[in-house]
């Protein structure tokens, strides 16, 4: 079959792309932005052609799948629909590929690549799988038995999933834009765990969480002794974190894994029981998760002199707070410095007084305005990043052209936060600490 995907360099829909070529399918697809992203090295590495132009011939019998981020009365949404092609929604064409492969769905408000990465690791590395990783990340072969699908909650993409086995790492409040409340979400990932064939891990420390009612088994997992796995014995280190993990009150095993914070704890933990529900054994999973690497923007870092450079995905207010502790855990004696570009108004303007205490935790805070690219200025006056750094005792806004505020952070750790890209901002503090050098 042949798809054309509209928005084809986000993250989502860059990886649908990959996947769908793997299957053997024709894929083409359209961009606006004509800079490189790093969603596009796996297209490119498939020969995968991005159209910029909206000029180029579209076969009759083309399938088009777009990202939100275009709207209907974009020029290139305009032209398909003049050609009469037929129009499918991603989360549609999704759930048609989850339904091929006995398929593991990772979903919750934060959590999601970093759990979908570690049980990809778990099984690439012994019964072979394909994955939807949500950082660009995608591959398949027909042959794999399971798919590995980071399963998200915006515009309530995942009801159109039905997974054999899922993962609910948290709920919370967020995309209120999609959403009336948490109630709303909740319901939603309530759906999404009754789709799920065979079984749902779910993190039972999480209020939210414990009152969906499951009517496929469920196991709960987290710190607290009332769940069905339970992480006992962290320590948070340097050099990493290490655990012991009960399941059923017996002892399963101890681990130890190169992430930082317990949120990864918790995260490992929920891969490990999938893992174990799949057959493989105590011993290997501890040995992979030793040599486990983080997907793209997770926690990235870079050593540039005596600087740390961390690039990490955290965009919501409890992402970057436990990013931020992360980085306490592993440089403890290091100044903390982030930048932060803001990638909604709604979510500026909804999260604001949370956002303003996540970053309490830095020695000092800078925002760009914000960066959206899926919602209008003018739909929501006066939300700018000033309602956050006009808050702050330690915050400057600060832009690609004022990079120079930096010069003097050249043995701290700066954190560069955000879901919007950031390596531009990246390179010229590089270019600013390197001066005179």
């Amino acid at each position: 079959m042949k798809y054309y995907c509209i928005g084809i360099k986000g993250t989502g829909m860059s990886t649908l792309a990959q996947i769908l070529y793997d299957l053997g399918n024709e894929v083409s697809g359209y961009d606006d932005a004509k800079e490189y992203k790093f969603t596009q090295k796996g297209l490119e590495e498939r020969n995968i052609p991005i159209y910029y132009d909206g000029e180029h011939p579209i076969d009759k019998d083309t399938i088009v799948t777009y990202s939100v981020a275009f709207k209907e009365d974009h020029k290139e949404m305009k032209r398909v629909k003049e050609l009469g092609l037929k129009i499918k929604k991603y989360s549609e064409i999704m759930g048609d590929i989850i339904d091929l492969f006995e398929s593991i769905g990772v979903s919750g408000t934060h959590g999601k690549t970093t759990t979908s990465s570690l049980i990809r690791h778990l099984l690439e590395n012994t019964v072979g799988c394909n994955y939807f990783i949500g950082a660009g990340d995608g591959y398949a072969k027909k042959d794999n038995k399971y798919f590995v699908v980071e399963s998200d909650e915006f515009n309530r993409h995942f009801t159109d999933y039905h997974p054999a086995y899922s993962i609910i790492t948290n709920i919370e409040a967020e995309h209120l834009e999609c959403y009336k409340d948490i109630d709303d979400i909740r319901n939603t990932f309530e759906i999404f765990a009754n789709q799920t064939k065979k079984l749902v891990v779910a993190n039972g420390d999480n209020e939210e969480v414990r009152k969906i009612n499951y009517k496929t088994k469920v196991l709960f997992y987290g710190f607290n002794d009332k769940n069905d796995i339970v992480i006992k014995n962290m320590e948070l280190l340097e050099t990493g974190s290490v655990f012991d993990l009960y399941m059923n009150n017996e002892f399963y095993g101890h681990f130890d894994i190169p992430l930082y914070g317990s949120h990864m704890v918790a995260n490992a933990a929920a891969a490990i029981t999938i893992a174990k529900e799949l057959g493989l054994k105590q011993e290997t999973i501890h040995n992979l998760l030793e040599t486990f690497h983080n997907a793209k923007r997770r926690f990235a870092e870079e050593k540039v002199g005596d600087c740390i450079i961390i690039d990490d995905y955290a965009h919501h207010p409890t992402e970057i707070k436990v990013t931020l502790e992360a980085v306490k855990q592993k440089y403890p004696n290091k100044r903390l410095v982030v930048v932060f570009v803001p990638n909604t108004y709604s979510r500026t303007r909804d999260f604001k007084d949370e956002f303003i205490d996540s970053f309490k935790i830095a020695d000092k805070t800078y925002l760009t305005e914000i960066d959206c690219n899926r919602e209008r200025p003018e739909d929501y006056p006066k939300i700018t990043s000033h309602i956050i750094v006009d808050k702050l005792a330690s915050g400057d806004m600060i832009s690609l052209d004022t990079m120079d505020k930096l010069k003097n952070e050249k043995s701290s750790v700066v954190c560069f936060l955000g879901c919007a890209p950031v390596d531009k901002l990246i390179d010229k503090f590089k270019s600013v600490i390197n001066q005179g050098e």
